[in-house]
């Protein structure tokens, strides 16, 4: 199965990146102020766009990515920074996570910071391999190569990015050997310092009162109310769904039902099968990816091919959990499906690094063993 990863994992993704053509289709012509195949069209283009992207990132040297992982990552954070510089920044929603570019429109810096923070982190334990289980230099400085831009993301106001992003650095650590003694505490730490800051934030604090208590009127017109309205387009469709097109809450009452609430959605109008469908393909890119991770010929491709995959199946589990009502909301998009030309072509590209690596750990064990020095036994009668 290990040598069908790149099919297994391309496969889930062509699957999620269809659906969510037609799902905008669906959603996108009931969106106010733009035409009926508005996002339908720039989504396509988009996955044009990320498909070259895929292509290059396949093909990309990784002794390059590997010296250029510290210019990478301070290019990022250089962009953090211009999502505060006025003039620059787009703010949008009351957070400021997107930039103005040229020719593109608006720019997510954070989408392409979780790509260079697993390239820094990749290199970094690449560098000093014989001393991950040290302080220093197994905790301490990777720590600080991946606190600088999650710091900075969550000053945007995108704590779910931020947290993400945490999770796939504590799971990067353990799997490189991190010491559970430094790993435990801090973890411990900053979840405590989370719930400080969302208790003294008096917009999450919000969202969390309402999450607890659906059912309260009061909040399923206020802050509840994209939750409420999730779960009952998700009881609207039943097993079956109620049709393609047909269904009732991406009317108004829903909002961003394109992007954020994607998932309730396909629940409505396609039913369970193809709810449970996404679920199985984002299970297959975790299959697919730690597959490729284990085949990875040395400890820098490993630990991009583990991180790769975390980047996009951490997000899709906290977005699968807020649309159900399993998690307070944190508007981060479900990867390939919801609207957004910036996370797709990032993710994309994080696909083409995952099958790259992966062709080449399968033409190192073919060089490893050429024929010509193979020894054939034969027994003559």
């Amino acid at each position: 199965m290990t040598r069908h990863c790149s099919i297994i994992l391309c496969t889930a993704v062509a699957a999620l990146v269809a659906l969510g053509l037609i799902m905008l289709t669906s959603t996108g012509a009931w969106v106010k102020g733009f035409g009926p195949y508005h996002f339908m069209t720039r989504q396509a283009i988009m996955v044009g766009v990320g498909l070259v992207a895929a292509g290059v990132a396949s093909r990309f040297p990784m002794e390059w990515l590997r010296k250029l992982a510290p210019w990478f990552l301070l290019v990022a954070c250089v962009m953090l920074l211009l999502c505060f510089v006025p003039g620059i920044a787009d703010p949008q929603y009351g957070s400021k996570r997107w930039i103005k570019m040229p020719l593109m429109g608006g720019f997510q810096p954070s989408e392409a910071a979780k790509i260079v923070i697993v390239l820094a982190l990749s290199a970094w334990f690449a560098r000093w391999q014989t001393e991950v289980k040290t302080f220093w230099r197994g905790f301490v400085m990777p720590g600080a190569i991946a606190g600088i831009p999650m710091l900075l993301i969550a000053v945007e106001t995108d704590v779910g990015t931020a947290l993400s992003l945490a999770v796939m650095v504590g799971a990067l650590m353990f799997c490189i050997g991190t010491r559970l003694i430094y790993i435990v505490p801090t973890a411990l730490l900053g979840a405590s310092g989370t719930v400080w800051y969302v208790m003294h934030d008096v917009v999450r604090r919000s969202r969390i009162d309402a999450w607890l208590d659906l059912e309260n009127p009061i909040n399923q017109l206020g802050k509840g109310m994209q939750q409420w309205r999730s779960l009952l387009a998700l009881g609207n469709g039943g097993p079956w769904g109620v049709g393609l097109g047909n269904g009732v809450e991406k009317f108004g009452t829903l909002t961003f039902a394109h992007i954020d609430f994607i998932f309730p959605v396909v629940g409505e109008e396609l039913g369970l099968p193809f709810t449970l469908g996404v679920v199985i393909c984002y299970v297959l890119i975790a299959v697919g990816g730690c597959g490729i991770a284990l085949q990875a010929n040395n400890v820098f491709n490993r630990c991009i091919a583990l991180g790769l995959t975390c980047v996009i199946v951490v997000p899709a589990i906290q977005n699968i959990a807020v649309t159900t009502a399993m998690l307070p909301n944190d508007g981060l998009p479900l990867p390939f499906v919801s609207y957004g030309g910036t996370s797709l072509v990032f993710s994309l590209a994080a696909v083409g690094m995952l099958v790259g690596i992966h062709r080449r750990s399968h033409a190192r064990c073919i060089e490893e063993f050429p024929l010509t020095k193979q020894t054939r036994l034969a027994v003559r009668l």
